[in-house]
């Protein structure tokens, strides 16, 4: 047996998310008893703007006040995350920009190999380019067409050809329709708002029955009704659910640390109970968070979003398994300092 060897991060020290323990993802033993298992993509090779997310996941790891101890009780959900489920960070996926197929390859290996473990794959990008390797690698273990997407984003990233290339990170959402990863039918988007795309692609989606919340519709049915009724699509005729996160559904002027800002965006407190109630009602089988870009930030309050998105995914996570597991159920309304 060859030695297993740890990668690491590819940019900055070997962080691990918040101090949660290390794993090696070429030794499953390292990892064989996870709930839960962070990998980094620093991948921005996809870009059609601003660049720099490739330093998103060393930012998302880190971005926090409070000691890198391995835990983080919620004062909402009553858990601690860190410490009742079983979390890893694998570290990165060594991921060249300037070989954008070899990149999400090596990304769907690592992911897979996560899904096939049991465990449930958080994924800090990077930009969107991989959601494809990321979805594509669960459904892998899940069955193709058995995993549905739930995709909170500014943009539907169903572009074609862009750049002469198949792959980049407008395009992720059609490559996993068209491979038949994702069924269209099952792909529900969040968020959406601005200028792309054209009719053309409009036209695709339409013929795929996918269905696509644009934000005067949130703004009118109100972002709770839209989310109930995309759950019941999500759920139906499928066995878990994929959540791609683009830290652009929210407002620029509260994430501004992304390539393709667009104004008119979710608060991010409606992401974050958005987050929250898709991770406590749906059966999610795997997370990525993208397009956080350092370079653009300020103050890092979008890599401090990042790090809360995924911290909220998960305590809901624990949660849902506390409340499966008997006793009384998580109640919003009640107070904070009954001892539940």
């Amino acid at each position: 047996m060859g030695a297993h060897v740890r990668y690491g991060p590819m940019y900055g020290p070997d962080l691990t998310f918040l101090g949660v323990p290390r794993c090696t993802l070429s030794d499953p033993d390292s990892y064989a008893d996870a709930d839960v298992v962070i990998i980094g993509a620093p991948f921005d090779g996809g870009t059609s703007h601003r660049p720099g997310t490739r330093f998103g996941p060393m930012a998302i790891r880190q971005a926090c006040y409070l000691p890198h101890d391995g835990s983080r009780p919620s004062l909402a959900l009553r858990v601690d995350a860190l410490q009742d489920l079983k979390v890893y960070d694998a570290g990165d996926v060594e991921m060249f920009s300037g070989d954008i197929e070899r990149s999400l390859k090596a990304l769907e290996s690592a992911v897979y190999a996560v899904a096939e473990s049991g465990a449930i794959p958080v994924v800090l990008g990077g930009d969107h380019s991989i959601a494809l390797p990321d979805a594509t690698g669960v459904a892998r273990k899940l069955g193709f067409g058995r995993v549905s997407l739930v995709h909170f984003d500014a943009h539907a990233d169903t572009g074609d050809v862009e750049f002469g290339s198949l792959y980049g990170h407008g395009q992720p959402m059609r490559r996993l329709i068209e491979s038949g990863a994702v069924r269209g039918d099952r792909f529900l988007q969040i968020g959406l708002r601005g200028y792309w795309p054209g009719a053309e692609t409009l036209s695709w989606m339409a013929a795929q029955r996918m269905r696509s919340y644009e934000m005067t519709e949130i703004v009118v049915r109100g972002l709770d009704e839209c989310l109930t009724e995309a759950f019941g699509i999500a759920t139906d005729e499928c066995d878990g659910v994929f959540l791609s996160v683009d830290v652009d559904v929210v407002d620029p002027g509260m994430a501004p640390g992304t390539g393709t800002p667009e104004p008119g965006g979710l608060t991010t407190r409606q992401l974050l109970d958005a987050v929250r109630r898709c991770c406590y009602e749906l059966p999610v089988v795997g997370l990525d968070v993208v397009e956080v870009s350092p370079p653009y930030d300020h103050a890092e309050v979008t890599s401090y979003l990042g790090n809360r998105v995924v911290l909220e995914a998960l305590s809901a996570i624990a949660r849902r398994r506390r409340d499966a597991a008997g006793g009384p159920p998580w109640d919003p309304r009640q107070p904070l300092l009954d001892g539940r």
